[in-house]
């Protein structure tokens, strides 16, 4: 067995984001269409001393280390097999943090699978999604295997689907932070406390092509976070003007991303995004 794995934690972008009704505990149940993109962290999972150290480099703010969802990870991971843990973490980060990418997810799934090859691969990929629900709504999606997927629920129910062709991609960020839970929130108040069921209807082929995929785009935390971050209309109008064939929020949040047929748009719309004071990444999605 090895005694270093290191493996790429790809942040995701959500096509579609659809805020369902909220469960007595407080959750929200959800529909969406998980895109891996090709922004991301390096996870690095090695035999150390006991305990569970972090080291991070990037300058992006994980948190406390006992919030940290990979030391969570690395935790619930040994808790599950009944093992002392001694291991240290290593998160090189380039995903930025609350910005609606799943960074932290990511890192999360990627302690995860490479503790298992750490030691032989001792835990089913049943299993392992299994703790990753319990770590977050996300977690699953990157132990999917497929860069593409339907997900419902709580993210716990996944639908793999064919990967689409590379598209280019950008994303963009304003500069100001816009925590999940409030996003959260906000669209509950915004709702009264109730939830009437819109009808909907997926057809499978949509989920084919770009084509019909930007058919079916939308997330409802859009109305709530604009409000709140105005600057990010302007981002989504000058990434339409430039050529996006899709323009969305992230996730809850608080960044906005855009996919485009050419290089040569993405590069315009970076121009017109930086020029609006936003910080930009540019990518590919995955395939």
């Amino acid at each position: 067995m090895p005694d270093r794995v290191e493996v790429p934690a790809p942040a995701k972008v959500n096509l579609r984001l659809r805020i369902l009704a909220r469960e007595e505990s407080g959750y929200h149940q959800l529909e969406t269409v998980f895109c891996a993109i090709g922004l991301a962290d390096r996870v690095v999972v090695a035999r150390g001393e006991a305990g569970i150290r972090l080291e991070v480099e990037g300058g992006v703010d994980v948190g406390p280390p006992e919030r940290n969802l990979a030391v969570r990870a690395a935790e619930r991971f040994h808790r599950e097999m009944g093992i002392a843990p001694a291991v240290d973490l290593h998160l090189a980060k380039h995903i930025p943090a609350a910005a609606g990418l799943g960074g932290g997810s990511s890192d999360a799934a990627a302690v995860l699978r490479a503790l298992n090859e750490l030691h032989g691969d001792p835990l089913p990929r049943a299993a392992l999604l299994q703790l990753a629900i319990e770590l977050g709504a996300d977690v699953p999606f990157f132990l999917c295997g497929s860069p593409l997927a339907l997900a419902w629920g709580r993210g716990e129910r996944l639908l793999p689907l064919p990967p689409l062709p590379p598209r280019p991609v950008l994303v963009a960020h304003p500069g100001a932070a816009m925590p999940t839970a409030e996003a959260f929130r906000e669209v509950a108040a915004q709702r009264g406390g109730g939830y009437v069921p819109e009808a909907a209807l997926i057809d499978p082929d949509a989920l084919r092509s770009w084509e019909g995929v930007a058919q079916l785009t939308r997330n409802d935390f859009e109305p709530v976070v604009l409000r709140r971050i105005p600057s990010l209309a302007a981002g989504l109008a000058a990434m339409r003007d430039a050529g996006a064939r899709i323009s969305l929020l992230a996730g809850s949040g608080s960044s906005i991303f855009a996919i485009f047929d050419s290089a040569h748009a993405l590069s315009s719309a970076s121009d017109r995004l930086n020029a609006l004071g936003m910080r930009t990444w540019s990518a590919e999605t995955a395939g």
